[in-house]
């Protein structure tokens, strides 16, 4: 049969060449009846019961295995599947199901599993949407235990294969080996999905949103999987192979150049040094900062902090956290941004309202603003951290002077207040600011007299700057860092802040692509945060360059009209410094 090629969403890059094995889908209809007896509700009751110790069991060794293998964040998830186990929302649902409707505890589960999970998927969040996944994994281990079933084993792989399936859930992910398992290809799934996360996370090769061609793949067959360019190929022909092993070899040996400058400092060829920070949203992507000799952590997203709890936080889960990160980074600057929830993030327990355009309402600091409790309790938390390493404090969505002046305010009071208590604090902690919006951009001239430091958010600044909503498909291409408007508001904000004494730092996508390296140079950025991964990448674009050619090259692609010609200049660049 002729080679297939199947489109999906690249997640995790790599190319891997491997055999198919295709996990079973456990989403068949129950072939059981819907109703029993009266005289049965108790018995259906007595195997529902079995079936949630059973499952409360096995998710308490899979955490545990988890938090082993994978860190606390995934291992919050099993544990969040085992608390759902006592939420009165859905547990008692099913047993109520039995009692007052007579319905078999199979399509008892299978209901109100589906009710609930149908609610997340019609959240207009996509973090949340995709939660989905993880009630109806919790959903197939009751249904598997009530049938008797054993549920198929990833732990069990002795050969290097490509994993196909509708989609993994959480307790499959756990037992994921890299020696064996090569890539990941789902039907379903985004980028924010749990399958994509753990493949990032563990450096898996995968392929997500692929679509119902997956479920055609046969157990067994060769397959090819381009994770960079979300594409699977089925049945490649002999020429295809030679191509993409080809493309493995280079794959290779850029890692092992990569693997040279992972030691050096990030500097340019003429000695200019930058502090290349990462990134992060957890615990044990500080680590992995560290690991890649990140000088900082340039952004620490704390917002999924509370995206993992089934409450808000309080002040010493929240401490300990923020004492682990700066702990662990040893006196290197760690930058904590406060809460950044709204637009596409939501909290299911925190009662946001409902509104048309998300990205431009109740948002970041304004619900911090609004709701100072919620900032207080944090501020507190990331004082108190100050004194275990080298903490900053940096306020979101910013976009006038009084916004900034009353979050900063209250960061002092609360510095005041834990003195008075007798909690010993940094004295050294400056306070800056995301520079995410247009006006924050255009006034950064006034904010530089009284902040500490800047941090340009390119993704928001694009959004925002050119009315692109970046998650929609229909105008992507239209949202490009490297559109003249934005450039010029970056110079803008790096010039005011240099003329006051003050850093700039970049946080957004931007800060992470070696193409943009030269630019970035050129107009004197001095800190630039990126995902862990991408530190290397950028010190080797650094080592290639002359900061004195650098400036010149951003001055003359600030005079440039259009985006596209601003790419093709760095394009051109690149190969001549390559």
């Amino acid at each position: 049969m002729a080679e297939q090629r199947i489109q999906g969403i690249g997640v995790s890059e790599g190319i891997r060449i491997a055999k198919a094995f295709v996990l079973a889908s456990e989403t068949r209809p129950d072939a059981v009846r819907e109703t029993v007896s009266a005289a049965a509700t108790e018995a259906e009751l007595a195997r529902l019961g079995q079936a949630k110790a059973r499952s409360e069991a096995e998710l308490t060794e899979l955490a545990e295995q988890a938090k082993r293998t994978l860190g606390e964040k995934q291992a919050g998830i099993l544990a969040g599947q085992a608390r759902m186990l006592s939420d009165p929302a859905y547990f008692p649902q099913i047993e109520k199901r039995i009692r007052e409707e007579r319905f078999a505890a199979e399509y008892a589960v299978r209901s109100v599993t589906e009710h609930f999970a149908g609610r997340f998927e019609a959240m207009d969040n996509e973090y949340m949407r995709e939660r989905a996944a993880d009630i109806r994994d919790l959903g197939r281990r009751l249904l598997a235990h009530l049938r008797g079933e054993e549920r198929t084993s990833l732990a069990g792989l002795r050969e290097e294969v490509i994993v196909v399936a509708d989609d993994l859930a959480p307790s499959d992910t756990v037992q994921l080996d890299r020696r064996y398992v090569q890539a990941l290809v789902t039907r379903m799934g985004g980028r924010t999905s749990h399958t994509s996360i753990i493949a990032r996370s563990l450096g898996i090769a995968a392929v997500v949103g692929a679509g119902d061609a997956v479920r055609d793949i046969a157990d067994g067959e060769l397959l090819i999987v381009d994770g960079g360019e979300g594409l699977c190929i089925r049945r490649p022909d002999p020429e295809t192979i030679e191509a993409y092993k080809l493309r493995q070899q280079r794959e290779r040996d850029e890692r092992s150049a990569l693997e040279r400058f992972r030691d050096r400092p990030a500097e340019t060829k003429d000695g200019l040094r930058v502090e290349l920070a990462a990134n992060i949203g957890t615990v044990r992507e500080a680590a992995e900062a560290a690991g890649q000799n990140a000088d900082g952590i340039g952004l620490y997203r704390t917002e999924f902090l509370y995206m993992d709890a089934d409450r808000l936080p309080d002040e010493d889960r929240q401490f300990a956290a923020y004492r682990e990160v700066a702990e662990r980074m040893a006196g290197r600057p760690v930058v904590i941004r406060t809460l950044d929830i709204g637009g596409d993030k939501a909290l299911p327990y925190l009662e946001l309202p409902k509104e048309e355009n998300p990205f431009l309402g109740y948002r970041a600091i304004r619900i911090g603003l609004d709701r100072r409790e919620l900032l207080r309790v944090q501020l507190r938390a990331i004082w108190r951290a100050s004194r275990y390493g080298n903490v900053k404090i940096m306020f979101p969505m910013i976009s006038g002077l009084d916004e900034w002046r009353q979050a900063k305010a209250i960061s002092l009071e609360v510095r005041d207040e834990l003195i008075r208590e007798g909690i010993p604090v940094s004295g050294s902690v400056e306070i800056g600011m995301m520079v995410e919006i247009p006006s924050a951009a255009l006034l950064a001239g006034s904010f530089a007299k009284e902040v500490d430091f800047f941090s340009i958010g390119t993704n928001d600044l694009v959004q925002y700057t050119l009315a692109v909503d970046r998650m929609n498909e229909k105008v992507a291409y239209l949202y490009d860092y490297f559109h003249p408007a934005v450039l010029h508001l970056i110079r803008h904000v790096i010039e005011a802040a240099h003329r006051e004494g003050k850093w700039v730092g970049m946080c957004g996508g931007m800060a992470g692509d070696p193409l943009a390296a030269p630019l970035l140079v050129g107009l004197g950025l001095d800190e630039w945060s990126m995902e862990a991964g991408s530190i290397v990448k950028v010190k080797q674009a650094l080592a290639r360059l002359d900061s004195q050619d650098c400036r010149a090259l951003a001055n003359h692609l600030l005079a440039l009209d259009t985006a596209a010609e601003v790419r093709r200049e760095l394009g051109r660049y690149a190969e001549l410094t390559r």
